[in-house]
């Protein structure tokens, strides 16, 4: 990219878009040990690829992390705080969504498990922040 008006070569330096994804099998949500750098349990996600949608992402990454196949996709809100992610400033858009099924570690997610509101492990990234946003949202919008 060239400035507009010295056209010097300039590279763009902005946050990196991301997806994460709240899985409710019933009153449940899907969560996956990491097996990358940082370390811990967090919600399947990943980076959005070049000509992809959000919505897309979603879906692959629920599917790739998971196995599960995600029904009724609802964009729920965006984390974009800089220091959200310790590799570099990514801004998240998260979503909600059903499936069924036992979920299956895949990619690079070492374990995928399923978790109640009241056993919830350490979570990696800001992903306590938003499970606490979705319990508060979901007690006020039930199933």
């Amino acid at each position: 990219m060239k400035c507009p008006t010295c056209h010097t070569v300039i590279t763009p330096i902005n946050p990196i878009p991301t997806v994460d994804i709240i899985i409710e099998i019933g009153s449940r949500i899907v969560l996956i040990e990491r097996r990358n750098p940082p370390p811990g349990w967090a919600l399947p996600g990943g980076f959005v690829d070049y000509g992809e949608s959000y919505e897309t992402a979603a879906i692959r990454e629920a599917k790739e992390e998971t196995g599960l196949d995600v029904t009724n996709l609802q964009q729920f809100r965006t984390y974009s705080e800089p220091g959200r992610d310790p590799r570099m400033h990514t801004a998240s858009t998260v979503f909600v969504a059903e499936a069924e099924g036992s979920p299956q570690a895949g990619d690079d997610a070492g374990q995928a498990e399923l978790f109640s509101r009241d056993n919830l492990p350490e979570l990696a990234f800001d992903h306590g922040r938003i499970l606490a946003d979705y319990f508060r949202w979901r007690d006020r919008h039930p199933r």
